[in-house]
């Protein structure tokens, strides 16, 4: 979401970079287009204005003007406010006495019934017991949807009897809750195409009847400043505790992250990044802003690499690359675990310097065609490639629905990382002698 407005601001840092010492014209010449860069990623203006003013109160002062590397100095700052900008990081506040009640809320097809199967997958994984509530009695399917997410993860979908009105639900699940165990519930409340008075009305009695411990605003990052309206009004009835930003994966231009927490006051909690059920994170606003300005975000994708990666079966590949036993059967298992992991471009969006490499792409079908390859192989052939003849690769080219001349090609690929990998485990990291010649 944030591509061109990294771009745009990664191109003005590297113009500062080159002028090396800097002077006030600098600057301003600098922030101008800082301006225009927020303005076009659809910030909101009076937002814009005052970050604007901030950064250059600091930037222009004696601490810039006068530094070794004045243009790093300018990227700090803008990094500093950013974060600013963002607000603190915050997430959920368990109650002392559970349950816990999370009440969401938003405008139809912001993706809040998905976004409540997100949120009891990633309490669970902190070691909590939730329950999902269908309070959705008005959209066809929604609590048909909520069950069937429900039995996805594994999570109980409380639903009552036909004609109770929600805040009855919600209070007769809480109850529910807290004879059956249950430490967090989870309030999936009706969504409008637009706000009306009789939504915020049902919402604000769903709210009186279950005095949430969190009542978190669902929004659609796509709708742009249209997300910030709608969030103040909905703010201005029932004062929410936090936002979940979705479809954060999507290409809109990102100026509703940016703004809504400088307009409302009210802090990002969670931001959605894609459609399967664990694509919901922690909103940290230290990250988001080094992405931004194309600094990476070492510590999510360490994080992620941590819940893709098994400790043990990684002890073993590298005892199996150390005495050169890496076969196919490995290649898949360390295939599946990257895709584990989340899409590739947002794998490589996280590593710092990347966004100055164009045109660098990771074609995510070409995964997915070398994975069918090793699946129609045998066991044998996955753990010798040698045997594979010419009817052998006929046969895996037709089971994959690739060319003989693609899986000729993948085999040569795998054989030479292989290689690879070998003389890096086996240098312990270090030039030997024997491989002074190798380029790493």
């Amino acid at each position: 979401m944030f591509d061109s407005l990294s771009d745009k601001l990664s191109a003005i840092f590297t113009r500062l970079r080159g002028r090396g010492r800097l002077t006030e014209a600098d600057v301003a010449e600098a922030l101008r287009e800082v301006r225009l860069a927020l303005l076009e990623a659809d910030v909101n203006f009076r937002v814009v204005k005052d970050f604007i003013a901030r950064v250059r109160e600091r930037a222009v002062g004696q601490e810039v003007l006068e530094s070794l590397t004045p243009a790093q100095m300018v990227v700090k700052i803008l990094h500093e406010e950013l974060i600013a900008l963002l607000g603190p990081g915050e997430t959920i506040r368990f109650a002392p006495n559970p349950p816990t009640v999370i009440m969401l809320c938003g405008l139809q097809g912001s993706g809040k019934t998905t976004t409540a199967g997100k949120l009891a997958l990633w309490v669970r994984k902190r070691g909590r017991n939730p329950l999902l509530v269908a309070c959705d009695i008005y959209r066809p399917a929604a609590i048909r949807q909520l069950q069937v997410l429900g039995g996805q993860l594994n999570v109980p979908v409380y639903k009552a009897a036909e004609g109770v009105a929600p805040p009855a639900i919600a209070s007769d699940a809480v109850a529910h809750a807290g004879r059956s165990g249950f430490d967090v519930v989870i309030l999936d409340t009706a969504g409008r195409l637009h706000i009306n008075d009789e939504m915020m009305a049902e919402l604000e009695q769903v709210q009186a009847a279950v005095h949430p411990a969190e009542t978190l605003l669902v929004v659609d990052a796509m709708t742009g400043q249209d997300a910030v309206n709608f969030a103040q009004e909905f703010h201005a009835r029932l004062a929410v505790d936090g936002f979940i930003m979705t479809k954060l994966d999507g290409d809109a231009r990102g100026g509703a992250a940016l703004s809504i927490r400088a307009v409302t006051g009210v802090p990002i909690k969670f931001v959605g990044l894609g459609e399967k059920m664990d694509a919901l994170d922690v909103f940290h606003p230290d990250r988001m802003a080094s992405r931004i300005l194309g600094m990476g975000d070492v510590l999510s994708l360490i994080e992620k690499a941590e819940q893709a990666l098994d400790q043990k079966k990684a002890a073993e590949l590298e005892r199996r690359l150390r005495e050169n036993r890496f076969d196919l059967n490995d290649f898949l298992e360390q295939l599946q675990q990257m895709r584990r992991m989340g899409p590739m471009d947002q794998i490589l969006g996280m590593i710092p310097g990347m966004n100055r490499l164009k045109g660098v792409q990771v074609d995510e079908r070409q995964l997915a065609r070398h994975e069918a390859m090793v699946r129609a192989m045998t066991p044998e052939e996955r753990s010798d490639p040698s045997i594979l003849n010419g009817s052998r690769k006929r046969r895996i080219a037709l089971g994959s629905g690739v060319t003989v001349q693609e899986v000729n090609q993948f085999l040569r690929q795998f054989e030479l990382m292989r290689q690879l990998v070998h003389q890096i485990a086996g240098s312990g990291g270090k030039r030997s002698r024997r491989k002074r010649y190798l380029p790493f």
